[in-house]
């Protein structure tokens, strides 16, 4: 308000009225002030990885328009991998993210209150055990003895188990060497480490710039789902948030699926991934986010007692004890 105008209000009020409308102002200012934390509370925070469709929903825009319509607010929040995702999860940082197989039981086992709330199909060419190209090792069964680099407890972990079970190699006959996705891609290319279990798009990524050789990939060996997952007390204080967040990457599902390259081109300086390597994990990526069936947690409760078996997980767990139901 400016001065000549507070002389007038003066002349025209008096000094009572003009003390009624500054306190009204007051009272106007707290209130707007009280609006963004209110605000705050129709924000849903999202963990993502650069694989899956969460990624593609944040690289087309068209998610964050479809929750603002619904007056919800998106905050999006990148990890290397499943492990700190479900971290992030656990500690209350994220409400809602993706992960592979491994990670939830995991976590699960660390009594991490999440709940699953969806799944897409199984993609099991998504994730490989590679070597470099002049590599003398020729099958799975060469790598007993060898140093495998791979994320401890992501979807790659049980990859090398069942393959290493398929061709007779016990999991302790070769050597792990536990390495985030950056390190690892840099101790396979500088030779420190024999072999590389890794998933889409570093998996592509390797193949296209070093020419990586795949030695075996999840085909005939493990489903390689990937999980929607939720805090279990977001999930629970706000089931129409999650069926829009599930509904709009629905969205997304149908537009990418048979459409690679356009995919590729269009998304491909957003979300930081070159179009040929993208286009190379779009095609082995599936798509048709669904609630969990009997089939999906029966799988995953197979992978959650092998790693039990194998003195990986702390405890036994029972995986449909954190299946989300609305309502639950």
């Amino acid at each position: 308000m400016t001065i000549i105008r507070q002389v007038k209000i003066r002349q025209i009020l008096g000094s009572a009225a003009l003390a009624l409308a500054t306190a009204w102002a007051l009272l106007l200012l707290t209130h707007a002030l009280q609006v963004p934390a209110r605000a705050a509370d129709r924000v849903v925070r999202i963990g993502y990885q650069k694989y899956g469709n969460f990624i593609l929903s944040k690289g087309t825009g068209a998610f964050d328009k479809t929750l603002a319509a619904q007056g919800v607010a998106v905050e999006w929040t990148e990890f290397p991998s499943g492990p700190p995702l479900l971290e992030a999860l656990n500690a209350g940082a994220i409400d809602i993210g993706q992960a592979g197989e491994a990670p939830p039981i995991f976590a699960q086992a660390a009594n991490a209150g999440f709940v699953y709330i969806a799944h897409e199909p199984p993609a099991p060419q998504g994730e490989a055990i590679l070597v470099p190209k002049d590599s003398a090792i020729k099958s799975v069964a060469d790598l007993k003895g060898k140093k495998v680099a791979l994320n401890k407890g992501s979807n790659v972990h049980y990859l090398l188990v069942q393959l290493l079970q398929q061709s007779g190699v016990k999991y302790s006959e070769i050597q792990p060497v536990f390495l985030a996705p950056a390190d690892a891609r840099a101790a396979f290319e500088t030779g420190t480490v024999d072999a590389w279990a890794i998933w889409d798009p570093y998996q592509a990524a390797a193949e296209v710039a070093i020419k990586a050789r795949t030695l075996a990939d999840g085909t005939g060996a493990v489903a390689n789902n990937q999980f929607y997952l939720a805090s279990k007390s977001f999930a629970d204080a706000n089931p129409h948030i999650v069926d829009t967040v599930l509904a709009a990457v629905d969205d997304v599902d149908r537009w990418a699926e048979g459409n690679s390259s356009a995919v590729a081109q269009q998304l491909s300086a957003g979300i930081g991934i070159p179009a040929p390597v993208l286009e190379i994990a779009l095609k082995r990526q599936t798509y048709g986010i669904k609630p969990l069936d009997d089939a999906t947690v029966a799988a995953q409760q197979k992978i959650a007692d092998t790693f039990y078996a194998l003195g990986l997980l702390p405890k036994p767990i029972t995986v449909s004890a954190v299946v989300w139901r609305t309502g639950s």
